[in-house]
């Protein structure tokens, strides 16, 4: 028994020395919203883009990371229910006040893209932000790159998604004829970057391929039995702890694997996708402004843990 349990020790031991932190709850301090319903939690799900580093070899400027993806996760009480809301990454919105990693503060300005938050003050700017946009506190946050999601996916065994249509982007190199694919990694990347390759070129066509592959990547975890599969377990595991930088509470193997574990009876079927409620933005055609009062029932529900209200249609 000593043996295994050292074992045991070692293994969660070499996890969590794989885990990056970011202390946003003291950064962020007591001004913040209340708590949700008891037994509910949100995340605040993040992708961001920088090229430094590791993420070199994707190209582009290295300007600063910015938050290319941005889901807000609440996990109902109980956690039979789940309801994932993503933010157009060129949503304009008032950005406040946010501290930066030198000490200083950011000032607060009335129109800003959602993304430059991240780019400015980093996961707890955009936490800061989200959380004055929807008066909802985020009890964690999840920041995962590009390397990170792309070892992540290939530890699962990639994942299934099908497309209703062709989709070609030369700038996301990714190439599918409609149908029916297994995405390793890499075109795993490709599919939730892609903008020019889907609709009309805009942030929303992106967004409604990465909820379709996150529905698709609930199915696979779903239908895999991995809390059943040690090996395959730890494999995901060591993928995920490298991939992602957390915040100081989530810290550890202990906690992600204890928050996976309490998602074992969440059905896919059971998470609902909503992006957040937006329109055009007078000033600016390649951006968009939040649509009230759609936006404030959407995050309504989110605080009281209650069923989303229907999809709003831009």
């Amino acid at each position: 028994m000593a043996v295994l349990a050292l074992g045991g020790w070692l293994l969660y031991a070499r996890l969590d020395a794989n885990l990056a932190t970011t202390d946003v709850d003291g950064v962020l301090g007591a001004d913040r919203p209340g708590r949700g319903a008891d037994g509910s939690l949100t995340i605040l799900l993040l992708g961001s883009d920088s090229r430094a580093g590791k993420n070199a070899k994707y190209g582009g400027v290295d300007g600063g990371a910015r938050s290319d993806t941005a889901m807000l996760v609440h996990l109902a009480k109980g956690r039979q229910r789940a309801t994932v809301v993503s933010i157009p990454r060129d949503t304009m919105l008032a950005r406040p006040a946010c501290p930066l990693p030198d000490g200083a503060t950011s000032r607060s300005v009335p129109a800003a893209m959602f993304n430059s938050a991240y780019s400015i003050g980093g996961s707890a700017c955009a936490v800061k932000t989200v959380e004055q946009l929807g008066k909802v506190r985020v009890d964690h946050v999840l920041d995962v790159d590009f390397t990170g999601f792309t070892k992540l996916v290939d530890a699962v065994g990639g994942v299934t998604v099908t497309t209703d249509k062709a989709i070609h982007d030369k700038d996301s190199h990714l190439d599918l004829d409609a149908g029916r694919h297994r995405l390793d990694g890499e075109h795993a990347l490709g599919l939730v970057r892609t903008r020019h390759g889907v609709g009309d070129g805009s942030d929303l066509g992106r967004i409604k391929l990465q909820q379709k592959f996150m529905a698709a990547l609930a199915e696979e975890l779903s239908d895999s039995g991995l809390l059943a599969d040690p090996v395959r377990l730890y494999k995901i595991a060591d993928a995920a702890t490298g991939a992602l930088t957390t915040d100081e509470a989530l810290g550890s193997a202990r906690a992600l694997l204890g928050l996976a574990r309490s998602l074992a009876d969440l059905s896919p079927s059971q998470i609902t996708f909503r992006t957040l409620p937006v329109g055009p933005y007078p000033k600016d055609p390649n951006r968009v402004a939040v649509r009230q009062p759609a936006a404030d029932a959407l995050f309504k529900a989110v605080r009281e843990d209650t069923t989303p209200p229907p999809a709003h249609e831009r």
